[in-house]
């Protein structure tokens, strides 16, 4: 054990306030719409260079965890942290398509991801005694940062255009993952805060599978096509909350913008509460739940076309679900699985996440574009997803976990072993 002191309470909050930058990502449909205009740049085009930085998350994210298992989450700090502020100051520079490309999806991208691991999985070691309350933190405050960006992006666009807004927004995130690393502080191996005395547990748990293993498996890839049906719709409305607000609902960008608020406060409370409920319910359970609702609610949207009302309550049950997919799928990850390798293993099925990123906005823009912005075609097609969700996670729950077998199956080998000495 460690007797390096620790201020974790310091690094828990510097890592909410770089994950506050980086949850900025879901700004991204305030700044599209003035971005296209102003550069005469296709929007379904545009769009990708979204989907491009999502689809990248699983790299920083694998080799961000090695890293982390290495004591190096404080230069990961600073490499997400002011790496995304960075990014951005590029993308409002940015003259061309494929240098917003660059810029956004990939610098953006890999920062972002840098970020994540260096701060989440971190802070998580520095509070054994309350695991639950440092990730609850640190992911909604990446959930929630559209709240405050939001408005303060559409200000800013109002007044001095996107590519100004971009490159202001860039300099404060850049600063704040400066002012982040200072705090920052690797959680050293074997810590326990002063006063608490881990739990003792029955016997040895199993290793779990590692990554190998785990794809081979049917659990693996009914899990990650669950992934790929829970992010279409959150995925979706985060690219195109905006546009969709402007073209089904009449709302002007501003009070758009608000709405893209909405969504992101939604997409918090939902990491919370529905982590709340799926160590009660169960995980598998739980994103039959979540699946349910998303069809409810994209439903209620094209029933509701035209009325602000329905845009509030739709928008707010799929930020909610959204959520509670980023928040239910690493546990429910860690229990087929185990938690050994949970840093890699996640990693790898965030690939899923990665997959929905790539075509769901892009679905979404191209759909609403053909049709004088009626999204109603791809809601349809998200509920479509949804319906496959429901179906794979119903047989989920009807299986037994991966790292269950496994441990039954080394139990009866031992016990075997043991019988014939």
């Amino acid at each position: 054990m460690s007797k390096q002191p620790v201020h974790r309470w310091a690094v828990l909050i510097a890592a909410m306030a770089v994950m506050l930058c980086t949850g900025t990502i879901y700004t991204f449909s305030v700044l599209s719409g003035p971005l296209s205009e102003v550069h005469h740049w296709n929007l379904p085009t545009l769009v990708l260079a979204y989907s491009v930085n999502s689809a990248i998350a699983p790299i920083p994210q694998i080799l961000g965890g090695m890293w982390v298992d290495r004591g190096g989450a404080k230069w990961l700090v600073l490499i997400g942290g002011a790496g995304y502020g960075i990014g951005w100051i590029l993308s409002g520079m940015s003259n061309s398509l494929v240098m917003f490309f660059i810029s956004y999806g990939v610098i953006t991208g890999l920062a972002q991801g840098f970020a994540y691991a260096g701060c989440l999985q971190n802070t998580i070691r520095l509070f054994p005694d309350r695991s639950g309350l440092a990730s609850g933190l640190v992911t909604c405050a990446n959930g929630a940062a559209t709240v405050i960006s939001a408005p303060i992006a559409a200000a800013l666009v109002s007044s001095h255009g996107p590519g100004t807004a971009m490159v202001v927004l860039g300099s404060c995130f850049a600063v704040i993952g400066l002012g982040a690393f200072v705090f920052a502080q690797p959680a050293p191996v074997g810590y326990t805060p002063p006063g608490w005395t881990p739990p003792q547990r029955a016997g040895s748990p199993a290793d779990g599978l590692n990554w190998r293993r785990m794809i081979s498996t049917r659990a693996f890839w009914t899990i990650f096509f669950m992934f790929v049906c829970g992010a279409f719709s959150g995925l979706m409305i985060a690219g195109n909350a905006s546009q969709i607000g402007q073209g089904m609902f009449a709302l002007n960008a501003a009070t758009a913008a608000l709405f893209v608020s909405l969504y992101s406060a939604s997409n918090a409370t939902g990491r919370l509460i529905l982590g709340l409920v799926s160590d009660r319910l169960g995980y598998a359970k739980s994103t039959i739940v979540i699946f349910v609702f998303v069809a409810l609610s994209l439903t209620e949207l094209i029933l509701l076309k035209g009325q602000v009302v329905g845009f509030a309550i739709g928008i707010a049950g799929l930020g909610l679900c959204f959520g509670g997919v980023m928040a239910v799928f690493p546990p429910l990850v860690m229990s087929n699985f185990g938690a050994k390798h949970q840093g890699v293993n996640y990693g790898i099925t965030f690939a899923a996440y990665s997959t929905s990123a790539i075509i769901s906005p892009r679905i979404a823009a191209s759909i609403g574009g053909s049709h004088d912005g009626d999204y109603s075609i791809a809601f349809l097609v998200a509920i479509g997803a949804a319906i496959v969700g429901i179906f794979l996670a119903t047989t989920l729950v009807k299986s037994t976990p991966p790292i269950q077998r496994d441990a039954e199956r080394l139990a009866s080998e031992t016990k075997n072993q043991g019988a014939v000495k």
